[in-house]
């Protein structure tokens, strides 16, 4: 029932003496004095039951904005856009009986709130087909404060979630989404968008608490030149594209920023979404073996130039790349590649070829000229202080292996880390040695001083 219909059936109950077809009389009448343009039918109601000496009070809003709501709230409906989806999970009580929950999270005009769908209303069909951007109407919901004082709207059994596709003045996620360079400290429920810097890889780890957990990471570039590291915690590889190539334009929909170690962070979770906004198909590539060596499932992990000086990390999880070796040039179809990092298995196409690639020396970088921007270098450098040993504690009371040594060439020195199985590519190097690292990552180390990090495709030769 609309609200004219509301008021209006007030009315006549209150003045049982006139009928339907009075009131609107009434009504013509008054609108017709008045002036046509300045009076609806509702607004007019308003001032015929004034003049017949009865006061009419407008129903409440059904619909609320999200700034409104407030703990204990019951019955709310509220028209809104959706930000992200999470996927449904299990959980137990305490008693041991089992439940579903899905995050939602949506927005209006003026802010954003975190939906919870409980049980069955986690497993709704049409929660598949929502997607960011969609205009929904959250139906009958409830408000409660989290653990963390933050207000949640509650999906239970007697709400509901319907898409609509009316107009609405709530901004489009387009209209939402703000260059990477524009992100502030404290930014939350965001939407960024950049250009891929560098290689995306995915990571499992165990955090704390000894639960596993997943992790996308990547740099998104600005408008400005400048990129922020991205951490996007709970995804998994399974979730993204086979192809996502260095240099392509990105956004994720559901961030916040925070400092991290003095460094602005972009971090998201299992909702964010990830958007490739230019993905073409992977195309073989040609690459010169700078190193090659084994990690500790036994598989090829190789370092490879192309024609732009372009480095490209290679994991071949097959072992067919078994009969090559360093300076051979390959052709190969990888069936990942992500940034520059590429995947290699069963199903791969790898052969050598002839070809005309960069050479080691022309790759090389003086130590002056490295900057801590998590880029790739290879160097050449005499060994000033031997490498040496020792077992750090993290936070999580795990003690991994450090090994470190200074180095120099006749611009700069700097200190060359390896850290767990990196640390025994260290182990065979002595003072005074020149040697040639390939594969090395630079990064802000203590007192703001630029460092060198091993990688699983780092290689290192002693020069005669």
């Amino acid at each position: 029932m609309s609200e004219f219909e509301t008021l209006l059936s007030k009315l006549l109950e209150m003045k049982s003496d006139l009928s339907r077809s009075d009131i609107e009389n009434l009504i013509a009448k008054k609108k017709e004095k008045i002036g046509a343009g300045y009076l609806t039918d509702q607004g007019a109601l308003f001032l015929v039951a004034s003049d017949l000496g009865i006061t009419i009070s407008e129903p409440p809003k059904s619909e609320i904005s999200i700034k409104d709501l407030h703990a204990g709230a019951k019955e709310v409906t509220l028209q809104t856009r959706v930000l992200n989806v999470s996927p449904k999970k299990q959980f137990s009580r305490k008693d041991g009986s089992q439940f579903y929950l899905r995050n939602m999270t949506v927005y209006d005009k003026d802010s954003a709130v975190i939906v919870k769908l409980w049980d069955d209303k986690a497993n709704l069909p049409e929660m598949s087909n929502i997607s960011p951007g969609d205009l929904i109407k959250i139906i009958k919901a409830y408000v409660k404060s989290d653990l963390n004082g933050q207000l949640t709207v509650n999906i239970g059994s007697g709400s509901s979630i319907e898409r609509t596709e009316t107009t609405s003045s709530i901004p489009s996620i387009d209209s939402i989404t703000k260059d990477v360079s524009d992100l502030k400290e404290g930014d939350t429920n965001v939407v960024v968008s950049g250009i891929l810097d560098g290689p995306v890889t995915f990571s499992e780890f165990t955090n704390f608490k000894g639960i596993p957990g997943t992790a996308i990471r990547l740099r998104l570039k600005g408008n400005n030149g400048n990129s922020l590291r991205a951490v996007l915690w709970g995804k998994n590889s399974s979730e993204m594209p086979k192809v996502i190539p260095s240099g392509t334009k990105a956004r994720l929909i559901g961030v916040k920023a925070k400092t991290n170690q003095q460094e602005l962070e972009i971090h998201g979770n299992e909702s964010t979404t990830l958007e490739i906004q230019s993905q073409k198909q992977v195309e073989p590539i040609v690459v010169k073996i700078l190193s090659a060596m084994k990690n500790e499932n036994k598989q090829k992990m190789i370092l490879g130039v192309d024609k732009q000086k372009q480095l490209y990390n290679i994991i071949d999880i097959a072992n067919i790349t078994e009969t090559f070796s360093e300076d051979d040039i390959i052709e190969c179809m990888p069936s990942k590649m992500y940034g520059n990092n590429l995947t290699i298995d069963s199903e791969s196409f790898v052969r050598k070829v002839e070809d005309n690639l960069p050479s080691l020396s022309e790759l090389r970088t003086r130590i002056v000229n490295i900057k801590p921007d998590n880029n790739t270098y290879c160097i050449e450098a005499i060994i000033l202080k031997a490498p040496e040993r020792r077992n750090v504690q993290t936070k999580t009371g795990e003690t991994i292996t450090l090994s470190e040594m200074y180095v120099e060439d006749d611009t700069a020195q700097i200190w060359l880390k390896g850290w767990r199985n990196q640390a025994r590519l260290l182990d065979e190097c002595s003072i005074g040695e020149i040697i040639s690292v390939t594969g090395v990552t630079a990064k802000p180390g203590l007192e703001g001083r630029t460092e060198l990090f091993l990688t699983p495709y780092s290689g290192i030769k002693k020069k005669n």
